[in-house]
């Protein structure tokens, strides 16, 4: 079983892969569709995603950020909120994520958006294998 790490992960998911409810869905499209819109990502950057490569595009390490700070675990400045984004998880998936998301905490980059994007290689890096971002 693949662990998500950040919602960013959850909310990108397929509910074939993550099981998730219909609101959870619900939810993850909506958001999707939001940060799609509000920085012109690329379907094709975020398919690109689920296999691990993540497109070194500013567009797309602002839709990371969009979606990270639409479930407020990112301020403007691009600081990760730890403890919101273990929060913001469905319980049976903190304790697997928590050791990581503390380990990476704010991987610092020329950017708000690139932070979230650098950040978000780090808990693939970190979780190796365990981590699943579609």
């Amino acid at each position: 079983m693949e662990v998500w790490i950040v919602i960013v992960g959850l909310l990108l998911s397929s509910d074939a892969v993550m099981g998730l409810s219909e609101e959870m869905q619900e939810l993850a499209d909506m958001l999707h569709a939001t940060c799609v819109e509000e920085t012109g990502a690329k379907e094709e950057d975020i398919e690109n995603a689920r296999k691990g490569e993540f497109a070194d595009e500013e567009n797309f390490k602002c839709y990371i950020k969009c979606i990270m700070a639409q479930m407020a675990c990112i301020d403007d400045d691009g600081i990760i909120d730890e403890e919101a984004t273990i929060a913001v998880l469905p319980e049976e998936y903190r304790a697997k994520s928590a050791p990581v998301i503390k380990k990476c905490g704010t991987v610092k980059g020329s950017s708000a958006c690139e932070n979230a994007w650098l950040t978000n290689k780090c808990y693939q890096h970190e979780a190796g294998s365990e981590y699943f971002l579609v």
